[in-house]
């Protein structure tokens, strides 16, 4: 019998909140940014990271015992068949799936987040929307409290409320601020180190200070939501903005005579780019344009919404009404596009099947460099293993994935099996 949403939401959660256990995987065809290796195998240890990978069998069943697992019990061991094992997929930006956003309190986090894990998004950055600055406080620490619970809730990400007016989206404009001093201590106050990343318009009065103020803080502020022109962006990420913000959408586009700010991103080395490779917010001539401007830089990114893995009709992104027609998700009031549907096991499907990108260079979009943009492709504090490899030392973080459809079918999150 099929599962309900709701028997999934508790299973998943559950596995989040249990230990990890050994897993030993065989005869795969594993990808990652490092390439293509067929007949591989993986095993990981019982604190849910990788202990070794190979293709040797006689080493595949010493790295089988080193976990205490024995390597000719078939109950033990998976048969890949021949399934693609990828890293576990990474979203920096998405607010979230199943009818909740992550604004929408704990219960809401963990339904939007079941929706995500079950397609193979094993870690999450939660972004939270444009909203009076004390609801603001209150979702980021239900973030905060969310992180202590579970590995694969990474922190938060705040788009918002320091956006320009004019390239505000489907943000509620009453809520746009200045980022004084006083309330970029407040938000940082009140989230207790769980910001990973906060989008700003650069130009706006106060929009260089933050970015300075934010990065000493060890957040990764990203340049978005902006009107700001190519010098601007430009004095936005000398000042610490590690991240542009899904390049393309809510900012001045490529022009010759007035570059913008995505020349200003695509220059720097030290900036991660967003990108939604939905064929929607980003239609597939930019898409491939947008890859090939920063190998090894772009990150395949959601933009989800509550609507996202749902039927189409009515929603809501904060207070405002939301209609989504054939997976497109637009403000009633306005028409203006209002976050995606969009899940990343469908923007590597896409990028792979659709658009022809080779394999590891989508998958190294969906899971290394998003990783990168907050130094979690190295051992670090929040989530101790680094993510985005299928190698010794790296978090299990596992997928096995059907090779004619890119279709997830098994996901572990650090040693967790979630499906």
């Amino acid at each position: 019998m099929t599962q309900s949403r709701e028997q999934i939401v508790s299973r998943v959660t559950e596995a989040l909140k249990g230990e990890a256990s050994p897993v030993a995987i065989r005869g795969a065809r594993k990808i990652d940014a490092r390439g293509v290796q067929d007949h591989s195998w993986v095993v990981s240890n019982a604190s849910g990271v990788i202990v070794a990978t190979g293709t040797n069998e006689e080493e595949f069943e010493s790295a089988c015992r080193s976990v205490s697992i024995d390597p000719a019990d078939e109950t033990a061991v998976i048969d890949a068949k021949g399934r693609i094992l990828t890293p576990g997929y990474v979203d920096i930006h998405a607010h979230g799936a199943w009818e909740h956003s992550f604004d929408d309190g704990p219960e809401g986090i963990d339904i939007a987040r079941a929706g995500h894990a079950v397609h193979g998004t094993t870690r999450q950055v939660l972004s939270l929307i444009t909203n009076p600055v004390d609801v603001i406080k209150r979702n980021v620490a239900n973030v905060r409290a969310k992180m202590d619970e579970r590995p694969d809730v990474l922190g938060a990400h705040l788009e918002g409320p320091f956006l320009a007016l004019a390239r505000k989206g489907a943000h509620d404009p009453e809520c746009l601020k200045d980022p004084v001093p006083e309330l970029v201590d407040e938000l940082l106050d009140a989230a207790d180190g769980c910001i990973r990343q906060i989008t700003i318009a650069p130009e706006l009065p106060h929009g260089i200070s933050a970015i300075k103020q934010f990065a000493a803080a060890g957040v990764v502020p990203a340049v978005g939501h902006c009107d700001a022109d190519y010098e601007t962006a430009k004095l936005g990420f000398d000042a610490g903005a590690g991240i542009m913000t899904h390049m393309f959408n809510a900012m001045n586009g490529l022009h010759h005579r007035k570059p913008g700010p995505i020349p200003a991103a695509v220059e720097d080395p030290r900036v991660i780019i967003e990108l939604i490779n939905d064929g929607f917010h980003v239609q597939n001539p930019m898409v491939r344009l947008g890859f090939d401007f920063a190998p090894h830089r772009i990150a395949f990114v959601t933009d989800a919404m509550a609507a996202t893995d749902c039927p189409d009709g009515p929603y809501k992104l904060g207070a405002l009404d939301v209609n989504v027609v054939d997976g497109h998700a637009r403000l009633v009031s306005n028409g203006a596009i209002a976050g995606s549907t969009l899940l990343l096991e469908v923007a590597v499907k896409r990028a792979v099947l659709e658009l022809g990108f080779e394999a590891p260079a989508a998958v190294e979009a969906a899971t290394l460099t998003p990783a990168k943009a907050f130094g979690f492709d190295r051992p670090n504090p929040v989530t101790g293993a680094p993510l985005g490899l299928v190698a010794p030392g790296f978090a299990a973080d596992i997928l096995l994935t059907d090779p004619a459809t890119w279709t997830v079918g098994e996901v572990w999150c650090a040693g967790r099996k979630l499906v």
